[in-house]
This record gives structure tokens, sequence and C-alpha cells, in this order.
């Protein structure tokens, strides 16, 4: 059985960074890793992938040939990945004995409605246990709406992949500079959204969205389903905790050829392993100066 996880997330989120990263985690861990990148639009990848997706369709080429724009050619690249899957597939073949990382687009649209990435990573999932992971930049928790936003991305990607989910709110050193109104715990866990929508109440450039936030932060508490791993890719505690997450979702602990122990598995199966140690190492290496201020905020919570 191949195991693999996907890389989705919008723009600027650190996808190409956190494969990278992975890769060397896993590498160095012993494990056989192949990254697969499908997005036409890396062009100075920072790692070797195994199949690129240039070699199929190039997105300046489709630019310049049909006069389209970046948005409009990678739509056309990846409907032509969906038409010509089996290419994917020969390439996927000569990687049956490595544990595969898909480095996706940053188009938001693509993991949201449109069809053709679903396509493909469905036509994949029948013979790779794959996961989906996520990425949200963390400078996205500085405002309540792009939060919000960022939640209601994330539900909608789960809901239309239908895959084993992950999400990961990538860049958590810089989390500092996105001068965050509460502790990191309440953005990770998405805590109760109410103390989201009063701070967005009080911004004047959010007032008139003030009733969309509301009923957007009730869906995602009515679903109660999205939940983030903070991750700094400079940590390899941090990188660790995303990688046991992937691989609680995918079946990777139960089916590996790994060495692995009862004890592991069981704390994979039943959660048994607290998020409070990595909440509390990133805070204070990162977050705790600023959040100082916070204090009374924190009790009340």
């Amino acid at each position: 059985m191949i195991f693999g996880q996907v890389i989705i997330g919008p723009p600027g989120s650190g996808k190409t960074t956190y494969c990278k990263a992975i890769f060397d985690l896993l590498e160095a861990l012993g494990r056989k890793v192949a990254i697969v990148n499908l997005d036409p639009a890396n062009e100075l990848l920072p790692y070797t992938c195994s199949v690129n997706i240039n070699e199929l369709i190039k997105l300046e080429e489709v630019m310049e040939r049909l006069k389209l724009g970046p948005n409009g050619g990678l739509l056309y690249c990846m409907e032509y990945l969906d038409k010509n899957s089996k290419w994917l597939l020969n390439k996927i073949e000569e990687l049956k004995d490595k544990y595969l990382i898909f480095d996706c687009p940053g188009q938001v649209e693509l993991y949201t409605h449109l069809p053709a990435i679903k396509n493909v990573i469905t036509l994949l999932s029948k013979n790779i246990r794959l996961a989906a992971v996520n990425l949200i930049d963390s400078h996205h928790c500085s405002e309540p709406g792009k939060f919000i936003s960022a939640l209601c991305m994330s539900l909608s990607s789960m809901l239309h992949f239908e895959l084993p989910h992950i999400n990961v709110l990538s860049k958590a050193d810089l989390a500092k500079k996105a001068n965050l109104s509460f502790r990191l715990d309440f953005y990770a866990d998405v805590l109760d959204l109410s103390y989201l929508l009063e701070q967005a109440e009080e911004a004047e450039s959010f007032k008139k969205y003030n009733k969309l936030n509301k009923v957007l932060a009730g869906i995602v508490e009515d679903y109660s389903l999205v939940s983030f791993i903070p991750l700094d890719v400079t940590m390899k505690e941090s990188c660790l905790r995303v990688v046991r997450g992937v691989d609680k979702a995918n079946g990777y602990i139960f089916g590996a050829e790994e060495e692995s122990n009862i004890q592991t598995m069981l704390s994979c199966a039943v959660k048994a392993e607290w998020q409070d140690d990595l909440y509390g190492m990133i805070q204070e290496r990162y977050l705790d100066e600023r959040t100082s201020d916070n204090d009374e905020f924190d009790d009340n919570i």
C-alpha cells in the first residue's frame, strides 16, 4: 500500500517550504519519500521532485498560446492534467515503494468547488492512502474577517475533497509579527468565535460585514470540524507533530513497515497526546512578549 499527503492551501501559505521541510525530516527518519510537483507555476523548486507537471504542460506556454492570465492558465493546466491523468499514474507507478508528497497549486477555487484537482486526487486515492494537508498562513489570524474567511475555506476544502484532512497554521514562527489579539491555542482549537466577532464589530473596516461574519462563524461552529495544528518549520518538534497527525489520518502508523510500538499506535488511535506542550513551546518562543497584555482574556477562557 502506498501512502502520501496532498498539500493544499492559498498562495503564500508556505506549501513548497512545507514540502521541503517534511521531505528532509522524513528522509532523516529513514522513510523512503518522493515529492510530486503538481503546480505548473512552481519554477524554482527548493527540492528535487521525482515527478514534475512541467514535463506534461507548462503554465508560461499555456498563457502565451491561449492568451490567458495566470489564474486562467493555471485552471487550464489542471483541467489538462485531469484529462491526461494516465501520464501521472504511469509516473507514480515507478514510485510505488515511496511515501508521496503532492505539492499542489495555490489557487483557492481548485480546493473549494472546481472539479479538476478533485478528480485527479480521487483517481489517485484508489491506489494511494492519501490525507489532505491544508495550510493557512498564521497572519490570517491577525484580522477577524480574514480568519473567518480562512475557516470557511478550510471547511469547504474538507467537504469538497472528502479525504482525511489536517489543517495547519503555517509560519507560526512569524506569528509575532501578525499582531495576534489572543493566544495561539484560541486560533488553533477554533474556540468560542463570539470573542472574534466582538473584535470584528469594533473594527471600523469590518462593521458592514458583521451580519455576514456571524452567519459564517455559525456555519463553522455548527459543523465543528475545523481545527489547526500550528507549524514552525524551523522546529523539528513542530514538524513531527504534523507528521504524526497526517500518519494518523491516512493510517500510515498501522500499515507501514517502519518499526513502531503499541504505545505509539494507541496514542494515535485515541488522540491521547495533548497539544498544550506544542502550543506552549511556540507561544513562549514567539508570542509571550506581546500577549502579556491579554491576560484578562486568557482568564476568561
